[in-house]
This record gives C-alpha cells, sequence and structure tokens, in this order.
C-alpha cells in the first residue's frame, strides 16, 4: 500500500524551476512534519527542507532562499524550487514523521542540465 505519493519530478535546464508535491494516504494521521530529502549518484540521503504540523521550517544551507517548503492541503506539502543548479541533480524522497513510524516515499527524480 502506497503511504506516500510524490509528483512533479523531470528535468529542467539550470536557473529553471520545479514544484513537487507530495501527499500522505488518507489514513495516516498524526503528521507531526513532513519533509523532502535527495539522494546524488554516490552521496548520502540529505536533507533539503522540512516543516512541522505548526508550520515551522528547516532548510538545509545549499538550498536556503532558492527553495520554499508549504503546506498545500490536508496530508500534502510541496516543495517549490528556484534557481535551479546541476549541483541539485538527485533523486528527491518525501518524508512524512508520525509518533513512533516514519514514512517514505519512492522517490521522484530531479534532473537539472543544460
Amino acid at each position: 500500500q502506497v503511504q506516500l505519493v510524490e509528483s512533479g519530478g523531470g528535468w529542467v535546464q539550470p536557473g529553471g524551476s520545479l514544484r513537487l508535491y507530495c501527499q500522505a494516504a488518507a489514513h495516516i494521521f498524526g503528521i507531526r512534519s513532513m519533509g523532502w530529502y535527495r539522494q546524488a549518484p554516490g552521496k548520502q540521503r540529505e536533507l533539503v527542507a522540512s516543516i512541522t504540523s505548526g508550520g515551522s521550517t528547516n532548510y538545509t544551507d545549499s538550498v536556503k532562499g532558492r527553495f520554499t517548503i508549504a503546506n498545500f492541503a490536508k496530508n500534502t506539502v510541496y516543495l517549490q524550487m528556484n534557481s535551479l543548479k546541476s549541483e541539485d541533480t538527485a533523486v528527491y524522497y518525501c518524508r512524512a514523521d508520525v509518533v513512533a513510524k516514519v514514512y517514505w516515499g519512492q522517490g521522484t527524480h530531479v534532473t537539472v542540465s543544460s
């Protein structure tokens, strides 16, 4: 059963924009935070941005001022990515944290190249 559904990945030229969406299944209650992680080839998965149920956000330094995470609807968040760089190329994973459990999406590819 799919718990998190991601959408919005793709290819974009440097300087372009993409928006990623993550929707948690309706049966998932008590989400404390949702976030986006990414994993580039040969690198470890890293936090990109996260948002708590109260609206507090956190960003990794390399995306501050370029990416925005926000609540879109119930159990849905989006990640607006502007001024994309080649180093943003990675598989982006959505994560949802509830009490005593963590859900992960299957990942969506983002490729930034000319």
